[in-house]
């Protein structure tokens, strides 16, 4: 743990110092292009009083909160129904090869594409966010899944036909634990797409939210509060991506999903 704080502390520092240097040295504009500290600044403004003339009129803990509902519920709505059709589909092997063609012609687009009829569709505000984060979510935990559940051991499923269980109790008992350790990192790489094209979605159509933030900072002309909106954007990303880390560890370790192996390596 100590190992790991340093190493963080050391990163960012070097980070800082790289970029004074650049800003120092560089003859940029600082309106263009400032320095930590006045970034810091910018970051007090926002936390206080948000981003002066801004039409929101709330602070950046205000975006940071519209910005974390409409992610939780795109995100965990993608993972549920993706889990859930993954697991029926990679069961019905028939079944999916008759969506596969399907779901890879649209995997491939991009969430922003749908953007204009989602917004068509469903109009303006948190809907057009929420709905682009469950499209990025949605196909690579689907596709996951079904991988997952048909490179189960052969083996398991001959004890669960041993013990005469149905077919629902097999996936459910036996082929959902045994398939958790890939389906959980497809989870875990989705919170960065899904996060990543929240911001994106927030972009058009939200009056709040950090995506929200980034364009009025831009429409301001304001650099300083740009690069702190978007500081907060990564830090936010890495909790969650750390967050989700410590829930698979969890578990793993209750419910014995899978065997689990993590470096000590210094």
């Amino acid at each position: 743990m100590a190992k790991s704080i340093k190493r963080i502390v050391i990163s960012f520092a070097g980070l800082l110092i790289i970029w004074q240097l650049a800003v120092a040295c560089g003859g940029f504009n600082p309106a263009l292009f400032p320095g930590p500290l006045k970034v810091g600044e910018a970051f007090g403004e926002l936390f206080t009083t948000g981003l002066r003339g801004s039409a929101s009129g709330i602070n950046l803990f205000g975006h940071m909160g519209a910005s974390m509902v409409r992610f939780l519920i795109g995100y965990f709505a993608a993972a549920f129904l993706g889990v859930v059709l993954g697991l029926i589909f990679g069961w019905f092997t028939r079944a999916f090869a008759y969506v596969n063609p399907v779901v890879q012609l649209i995997r491939p687009i991009a969430p922003v594409a749908w953007l204009p009829f989602i917004v068509l569709w469903v109009g303006i505000g948190n809907l057009p966010a929420i709905v682009i984060i469950f499209i990025a979510g949605f196909f690579p935990i689907l596709l996951s899944t079904v991988s997952a559940v048909n490179n189960v051991e052969p083996v398991y499923l001959k004890v669960a036909k041993n013990f005469q269980m149905s077919q629902f109790h097999t996936l459910v008992k036996i082929v959902f634990p045994a398939a958790f350790p890939q389906i959980a990192s497809s989870l875990h790489m989705a919170i960065g797409t899904c996060w990543i094209f929240l911001v994106s979605g927030e972009m058009v159509g939200s009056q709040t939210g950090l995506g929200f933030l980034v364009m009025d900072a831009k429409n301001s002309i304001r650099a300083d509060a740009l690069l702190a909106v978007m500081i907060t954007i990564g830090l936010v990303g890495l909790i969650l991506d750390v967050v989700v880390g410590l829930c698979e560890r969890w578990a793993a370790a209750t419910w014995g999903f899978g065997i689990v192996k993590y470096s000590k390596r210094g």
